[in-house]
């Protein structure tokens, strides 16, 4: 139920968005009555193509001949989106100025204004359609690799050099299906990394949808193993049958728990703990970053596997050494990118919180538009050295 009221929500908000657009596209076009009409019917149906996408991207599964309706639906979604929020930012700009003009006492020019409108309406539309082409293309070609040192006071010489591999966010789902995730294992596996973590947001689909498509998870290689953690789409589709899962691929779930690694005699704890607002969804599984390393042996260097940068406040309190995350997608595609950081601590990269390492990954696939405009979708090797 909550679910659905959620979409019913976000649904009543979108059209409401195309209804705000539709104004003001059309108001100021001096088009023949039948053919703004015309203009005005196509509109409409484009405005409910997004919400159709979502709710038949599972009926549709296994359907190959309606897939290229997925990709227009998803496309469209994100083009929508950027239209929408530069006609805002315009219009904002505009009651700047009828302000001004107000205050100054001016007559408004209603001429130069449905001039100014029609042209800013015509950048906006070409504007967004230039991000959105850009962000398929980056979308679409081969992942690439992030190498990041991480220097640690007091590293033992054993570990010293250790190589973790992350992705994140994969989503395979709707539009990201099994070819996609094999070259993303090829690439990992190419690495050598000396472990593996998945941080969550694996799958956006049930096991039964995706067991074909995640297969290939069954031949990613770590020399000590291949850890992961859940993230908050796991939830919307039954986390624990997805945990259950992975374990048969071979994958290690930790589940606000952990693992000891050694390596000549240093020793290396890796933990995980669940997705930062999972006991809304399942009461038993509240994130414990403290807990996931509770009655561990002495070790060197501690490494949490937490889907949401959030966690990091708990984790330094819980002295991590290293925090990996993902979930912001890094804002995913201009402009939203600028804005990203506003909600989270830490939205991309490495970062500090007291003496506890962050790494945010941007994601290995994508959710909702296929781009990834000025965000290069990644797989991170991380390195462990000395400091």
């Amino acid at each position: 139920m909550r679910v659905l009221f959620f979409f019913l929500v976000m649904t009543a908000i979108w059209l409401f968005a195309h209804y705000y657009v539709a104004r003001r596209l059309f108001v100021a076009w001096h088009l023949p009555p039948a053919r703004k009409k015309r203009l005005m019917i196509a509109f409409w149906v484009l405005s409910g193509l997004a919400p159709a996408t979502l709710l038949a991207g599972r009926a549709v599964n296994g359907i190959d001949w309606l897939r290229p309706v997925l990709w227009a639906g998803y496309l469209h979604m994100g083009l929508f989106f950027l239209v929408f929020g530069f006609i805002v930012v315009r219009d904002v700009l505009f009651i700047g100025g009828r302000l001004g003009q107000r205050l100054a006492r001016r007559e408004p020019d209603l001429e130069r204004r449905r001039f100014l409108t029609n042209a800013t309406n015509a950048g906006a539309i070409g504007a967004a359609s230039a991000v959105t082409g850009w962000g398929l293309a980056e979308a679409i070609r081969a992942v690439e690799v992030t190498e990041v040192d991480v220097p640690i006071d007091g590293l033992p010489p054993a570990l010293d050099g250790y190589r973790v591999a992350q992705i994140s966010d994969v989503h395979i789902g709707p539009l990201l299906k099994k070819p996609f995730l094999e070259n993303v294992v090829a690439t990992v596996n190419g690495l050598g990394a000396d472990m593996v973590a998945v941080t969550g947001d694996l799958v956006d689909g049930t096991v039964e949808d995706l067991r074909e498509h995640v297969a290939p998870l069954a031949d990613l290689e770590g020399r000590d193993g291949v850890f992961f953690c859940t993230g908050n789409h796991e939830y919307y589709w039954d986390a624990l049958a997805w945990i259950d899962h992975v374990r048969t691929l071979g994958l290690e779930p930790l589940i606000n728990d952990h693992r000891i690694l050694e390596r000549e005699g240093a020793k290396l704890l890796v933990a995980g703990c669940t997705d930062y607002r999972a006991e809304r969804l399942v009461a038993a599984h509240a994130t414990d970053p403290r807990g996931a390393k509770e009655g561990a042996d002495e070790h060197d260097v501690s490494i949490l596997l937490a889907h949401q940068p959030k966690s990091i406040h708990a984790a330094a309190q819980a002295g991590y050494t290293l925090q990996l995350s993902g979930h912001t997608h890094a804002g995913q595609f201009f402009p939203v990118s600028l804005f990203v950081g506003l909600v989270h601590p830490f939205s991309e990269g490495l970062g500090k919180e007291k003496d506890t390492w962050i790494y945010v990954n941007r994601g290995t696939g994508w959710w909702g538009p296929p781009i990834r405009a000025g965000v290069p979708a990644e797989i991170t090797l991380l390195r462990l050295v000395r400091a």
